[in-house]
Protein backbone atom coordinates (compact mmCIF):
# COMPACT_ATOMS: atom_id res chain seq x y z
CA UNK A 1 0.00 0.00 0.00
CA UNK A 2 1.17 3.61 -0.80
CA UNK A 3 2.18 5.50 2.02
CA UNK A 4 -0.20 8.62 2.79
CA UNK A 5 1.87 11.62 2.46
CA UNK A 6 0.86 15.20 4.01
CA UNK A 7 1.83 17.72 2.94
CA UNK A 8 4.08 19.77 5.77
CA UNK A 9 3.88 23.49 7.03
CA UNK A 10 6.36 25.94 6.68
CA UNK A 11 7.17 25.21 10.33
CA UNK A 12 7.68 21.50 10.26
CA UNK A 13 9.86 22.15 6.87
CA UNK A 14 11.78 24.18 9.03
CA UNK A 15 11.75 21.99 11.75
CA UNK A 16 13.24 19.38 9.80
CA UNK A 17 15.67 21.00 7.88
CA UNK A 18 16.89 22.14 11.50
CA UNK A 19 17.21 18.34 12.84
CA UNK A 20 18.45 17.05 9.24
CA UNK A 21 21.72 19.74 9.74
CA UNK A 22 22.03 19.04 13.04
CA UNK A 23 22.65 15.36 12.06
CA UNK A 24 24.50 15.78 9.48
CA UNK A 25 27.02 18.29 11.39
CA UNK A 26 26.83 15.72 14.32
CA UNK A 27 27.60 12.27 12.05
CA UNK A 28 30.90 14.08 10.46
CA UNK A 29 32.07 14.53 13.48
CA UNK A 30 30.96 11.41 14.93
CA UNK A 31 32.49 10.01 11.74
CA UNK A 32 35.80 11.55 11.72
CA UNK A 33 36.66 10.86 15.47
CA UNK A 34 34.90 7.11 15.38
CA UNK A 35 37.36 6.28 12.12
CA UNK A 36 40.77 7.68 13.18
CA UNK A 37 40.20 6.17 16.52
CA UNK A 38 39.70 3.01 14.92
CA UNK A 39 42.30 3.08 12.76
CA UNK A 40 44.56 3.52 15.57
CA UNK A 41 42.90 0.59 17.94
CA UNK A 42 42.18 -1.18 14.91
CA UNK A 43 38.71 -1.37 16.27
CA UNK A 44 36.29 -3.65 13.67
CA UNK A 45 33.40 -2.22 16.49
CA UNK A 46 34.35 0.91 16.13
CA UNK A 47 35.31 1.31 12.72
CA UNK A 48 31.59 -0.16 11.88
CA UNK A 49 30.35 2.47 14.32
CA UNK A 50 32.03 5.13 12.03
CA UNK A 51 30.75 3.42 9.17
CA UNK A 52 27.34 3.95 10.11
CA UNK A 53 27.36 7.38 10.98
CA UNK A 54 28.53 8.15 7.41
CA UNK A 55 25.70 6.21 6.42
CA UNK A 56 23.40 8.10 8.48
CA UNK A 57 25.24 11.41 7.19
CA UNK A 58 24.24 9.83 3.74
CA UNK A 59 20.64 9.28 4.87
CA UNK A 60 20.29 12.69 6.57
CA UNK A 61 21.63 13.89 2.86
CA UNK A 62 18.63 12.27 1.40
CA UNK A 63 15.96 13.35 3.23
CA UNK A 64 17.18 16.63 3.54
CA UNK A 65 17.01 16.77 -0.32
CA UNK A 66 13.78 14.66 0.09
CA UNK A 67 12.16 18.09 1.93
CA UNK A 68 14.27 20.80 0.23
CA UNK A 69 13.38 19.85 -3.75
CA UNK A 70 10.28 17.65 -4.03
CA UNK A 71 8.29 18.47 -0.54
CA UNK A 72 5.28 17.07 -2.23
CA UNK A 73 5.97 14.33 -4.64
CA UNK A 74 5.03 10.80 -3.71
CA UNK A 75 7.94 9.41 -5.68
CA UNK A 76 10.88 10.94 -4.52
CA UNK A 77 9.67 9.30 -1.24
CA UNK A 78 9.24 6.08 -1.42
CA UNK A 79 13.07 6.61 -3.13
CA UNK A 80 14.48 7.80 -0.52
CA UNK A 81 12.81 5.42 1.96
CA UNK A 82 14.50 2.91 -0.38
CA UNK A 83 17.75 4.71 -0.32
CA UNK A 84 18.21 4.67 3.81
CA UNK A 85 17.05 0.98 3.70
CA UNK A 86 19.67 0.18 1.10
CA UNK A 87 22.41 2.04 3.10
CA UNK A 88 21.27 -0.21 5.98
CA UNK A 89 22.30 -2.91 4.06
CA UNK A 90 25.79 -1.45 3.43
CA UNK A 91 26.41 -1.13 7.02
CA UNK A 92 25.57 -4.83 7.90
CA UNK A 93 28.02 -6.30 5.22
CA UNK A 94 30.69 -4.08 6.28
CA UNK A 95 29.96 -5.07 10.41
CA UNK A 96 30.07 -8.61 9.36
CA UNK A 97 33.28 -8.12 6.86
CA UNK A 98 34.97 -5.84 9.72
CA UNK A 99 34.10 -8.11 12.66
CA UNK A 100 35.16 -11.13 10.45
CA UNK A 101 38.77 -10.00 9.54
CA UNK A 102 39.73 -9.55 13.13
CA UNK A 103 37.99 -12.92 14.27
CA UNK A 104 40.74 -14.58 11.41
CA UNK A 105 43.81 -12.99 13.22
CA UNK A 106 44.36 -10.32 11.00
CA UNK A 107 43.41 -7.56 13.10
CA UNK A 108 43.93 -7.71 16.93
CA UNK A 109 41.81 -4.71 18.76
CA UNK A 110 43.50 -1.95 21.11
CA UNK A 111 42.17 0.06 23.91
CA UNK A 112 41.30 3.04 22.92
CA UNK A 113 39.68 5.88 25.34
CA UNK A 114 39.15 8.64 22.68
CA UNK A 115 36.64 5.75 20.80
CA UNK A 116 34.97 5.23 24.30
CA UNK A 117 34.41 8.95 24.61
CA UNK A 118 32.44 9.24 21.23
CA UNK A 119 30.40 6.00 21.82
CA UNK A 120 29.46 7.68 25.37
CA UNK A 121 28.67 11.05 23.55
CA UNK A 122 26.73 9.04 21.15
CA UNK A 123 24.44 7.42 23.50
CA UNK A 124 23.21 10.78 24.64
CA UNK A 125 22.92 12.63 20.94
CA UNK A 126 21.25 9.62 18.83
CA UNK A 127 18.03 9.02 20.72
CA UNK A 128 17.31 12.49 20.87
CA UNK A 129 17.69 12.99 17.01
CA UNK A 130 15.77 9.97 16.74
CA UNK A 131 12.73 10.87 18.84
CA UNK A 132 12.89 14.13 17.16
CA UNK A 133 12.63 12.53 13.39
CA UNK A 134 9.89 9.94 14.65
CA UNK A 135 7.89 13.32 15.51
CA UNK A 136 8.53 14.57 12.26
CA UNK A 137 7.61 11.51 10.63
CA UNK A 138 4.34 11.20 12.00
CA UNK A 139 3.71 14.83 11.19
CA UNK A 140 4.18 14.51 7.33
CA UNK A 141 3.64 10.75 7.29
CA UNK A 142 6.93 10.54 5.80
CA UNK A 143 8.45 7.41 5.15
CA UNK A 144 11.94 8.44 4.22
CA UNK A 145 12.31 10.55 7.71
CA UNK A 146 10.49 7.13 9.55
CA UNK A 147 13.75 4.91 7.92
CA UNK A 148 16.30 7.88 9.08
CA UNK A 149 14.63 7.91 12.67
CA UNK A 150 15.47 4.31 12.64
CA UNK A 151 18.96 4.61 11.27
CA UNK A 152 19.04 6.98 14.23
CA UNK A 153 17.88 4.69 16.56
CA UNK A 154 20.37 1.89 15.31
CA UNK A 155 23.44 4.31 15.63
CA UNK A 156 22.62 4.51 19.33
CA UNK A 157 22.05 1.31 19.76
CA UNK A 158 25.30 0.09 18.01
CA UNK A 159 27.31 2.69 19.92
CA UNK A 160 26.32 1.07 22.92
CA UNK A 161 26.85 -2.38 22.01
CA UNK A 162 30.36 -1.37 20.78
CA UNK A 163 31.15 0.96 24.00
CA UNK A 164 30.63 -2.61 26.17
CA UNK A 165 32.90 -4.38 23.30
CA UNK A 166 35.64 -1.80 24.24
CA UNK A 167 35.18 -1.32 28.03
CA UNK A 168 35.38 -5.12 27.93
CA UNK A 169 38.62 -5.03 25.97
CA UNK A 170 39.76 -1.82 27.68
CA UNK A 171 39.16 -3.35 31.28
CA UNK A 172 40.31 -7.24 30.79
CA UNK A 173 41.80 -7.38 27.31
CA UNK A 174 39.08 -9.89 25.87
CA UNK A 175 40.12 -8.89 22.12
CA UNK A 176 37.38 -11.16 20.61
CA UNK A 177 34.63 -8.82 22.79
CA UNK A 178 35.25 -6.01 20.08
CA UNK A 179 34.28 -8.02 17.11
CA UNK A 180 31.63 -9.94 19.10
CA UNK A 181 30.32 -6.56 19.35
CA UNK A 182 29.97 -5.36 15.91
CA UNK A 183 28.07 -8.94 14.84
CA UNK A 184 25.83 -8.49 17.98
CA UNK A 185 23.84 -5.38 16.18
CA UNK A 186 23.79 -6.75 12.45
CA UNK A 187 20.59 -9.06 12.26
CA UNK A 188 18.61 -5.56 13.76
CA UNK A 189 20.50 -3.61 10.84
CA UNK A 190 19.07 -6.02 8.44
CA UNK A 191 15.35 -6.14 9.83
CA UNK A 192 15.09 -2.53 9.82
CA UNK A 193 16.70 -2.45 5.91
CA UNK A 194 14.14 -4.74 5.41
CA UNK A 195 11.51 -2.74 5.99
CA UNK A 196 12.68 0.20 5.03
CA UNK A 197 13.03 -0.85 1.58
CA UNK A 198 9.41 -1.88 2.01
CA UNK A 199 8.15 1.48 3.70
CA UNK A 200 6.66 0.15 6.34
CA UNK A 201 6.69 1.51 9.99
CA UNK A 202 9.31 0.75 12.34
CA UNK A 203 9.12 -0.49 15.19
CA UNK A 204 11.93 0.37 17.11
CA UNK A 205 10.86 3.73 16.26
Amino acid sequence: MAAILQVPSQDTIRRIHRIQAITMVWMIVEALVAVSAACIARSPALMAFGGDSAIELLSAAVVLWRFRVHATHEHSETRAAQVTGILLFVLAAYVVVASAITFLGYNEPRPTYLGIAILIAAIVIMPWLAKEKRALSRATGSGALRADAAQSALCSYLSAIALVGLVVNAIWHVAWADPLAGLAITPLIVFEGRKAIKGKPRGCC
